[in-house]
């Protein structure tokens, strides 16, 4: 189901008929078939889905996701998210994303690399042509894309990769300072106070999670709770972010870190008195039974609101700041790394967050503007300026 809602689109932008038709499909997918001789001599079989959503501002941009259920319609989701979350920051990509169907917890140090290596060799000729580029997203990190990069020395046909391989400072840490970046600016405008001191809880603590909460503990908000899939930890004055960072990699959990209560996600999703909920884990999170009390919540994850969530948040007055916007960061340090190439890793990491920062300080005042004049929310808002640029390109391009 398309991410658009064109009743209350076309109250705010132009979408002609023909273009309409071109939005609301993806201009290619593919479920590929990925075979490979396990190190105990099994043949492993799997299927790898790779979706180009629309690559009219661009080649189709979007991570690579790897986990035991995803499927081809999740991919399709995610790819249309792409499509907006670069047009919103009017970067020179399109929207894309694949998705390998395997468990990673079962794959050996050397059949990970192998299987990144058949990914290659099965999508060589986009990804040497430039039709796709991909990145880290779920399960997935630098190294695998070290060895995307690896099979074919060409800087430019994949993001995310390690700095000492032609990656770029700051990469690692973006989509988190893109949430943090917008956390802050939400707090700033909607709140009218400064970031120290507001409280905070954060769904998840994998990489965009743990870097937003990173930022905004040095920023001096109080994170008073974060959690992992089978729960969370809470402080009401504030949770020390560095020590608990390094509790979950010495532990592998967040439960049992000293001072602090156990709380299950629900119990995080509906806090009382926090200003500001950050979900940054998976998809789907919070729906129209959750009963969220915060007053702003910026999505860092990839559609985790429902649409009855969504209804029942915006009937409460809670501000939504959508994925496209929140989780940003990520895809704009992508685009520096993209651009400069083999020069990338001479960048400092300080500039790649300044970049993010006015990136997604620009992109949010835009929103705002448009959402307070119109009378819409903030994701629509947010989605029509994303689909008024691909319009446009579409026009530049002779679609239509």
């Amino acid at each position: 189901m398309s991410l658009l809602n064109y009743e209350i689109l076309k109250k705010i932008i132009d979408i002609p008929e023909n273009a309409k038709e071109l939005i609301e499909r993806p201009e290619k997918q593919q479920v590929l078939r990925l075979d490979m001789v396990r190190e105990n001599g099994k043949i492993l079989c799997t299927d790898i889905y790779v979706v180009y959503y629309s690559t009219v501002c661009g080649p189709a941009k979007g991570g690579i996701r790897l986990t035991p259920d995803v499927t081809l319609e999740e991919t399709i989701d995610l790819a249309e998210r792409m499509t907006y979350k670069t047009a919103l920051f009017n970067l020179d990509f399109g929207g894309g994303k694949s998705g390998i169907r395997l468990d990673p917890v079962l794959l050996s140090r050397r059949e990970r690399i192998d299987i990144f290596k058949e990914y290659y060799h099965l999508l060589r000729y986009d990804l040497e042509h430039n039709m796709y580029i991909p990145a880290p997203d779920v399960n997935t990190r630098a190294g695998d894309m070290a060895v995307i990069y690896g099979e074919s020395h060409a800087p430019h046909i994949v993001t995310g990769k390690p700095v000492n391989v032609c990656g770029l400072p700051g990469r690692e840490e973006a989509t988190g300072r893109g949430g943090a970046a917008t956390t802050i600016r939400a707090v700033h405008h909607f709140l009218r106070k400064d970031i120290k001191g507001t409280k905070v809880a954060i769904q998840g603590f994998g990489n965009a999670a743990s870097w937003a909460a990173c930022f905004l503990h040095e920023a001096g908000a109080k994170i008073v709770a974060v959690s992992r899939s089978i729960g969370g930890i809470f402080h009401k004055e504030g949770l020390p972010i560095p020590e608990i960072i390094e509790y979950n990699k010495r532990e592998g959990k967040l439960q049992g870190f000293p001072g602090t209560i156990e709380i299950t996600n629900q119990e995080l999703l509906e806090l009382e008195g926090i200003e500001v909920l950050i979900p940054a884990a998976r998809e789907n999170q919070i729906t129209g039974e959750i009963d969220v009390k915060a007053k702003i919540i910026v999505e860092v994850a990839n559609g985790p609101t429902m649409p009855a969530g969504d209804d029942r948040c915006n009937a409460k007055g809670i501000k939504i700041i959508p994925d496209i916007l929140g989780s940003g960061g990520g895809v704009i340090a992508s685009h520096d790394e993209y651009e400069k190439g083999r020069s990338a890793s001479l960048i400092e990491k300080e500039d790649t967050f300044n970049t993010i920062d006015r990136l997604i300080g620009k992109a949010f005042d835009e929103v705002v503007l448009l959402a307070d004049r119109n009378k819409v929310s903030y994701r629509d808002a947010a989605l029509a300026v994303s689909v008024s640029r691909v319009i446009a390109a579409m026009k530049s391009r002779g679609w239509i």
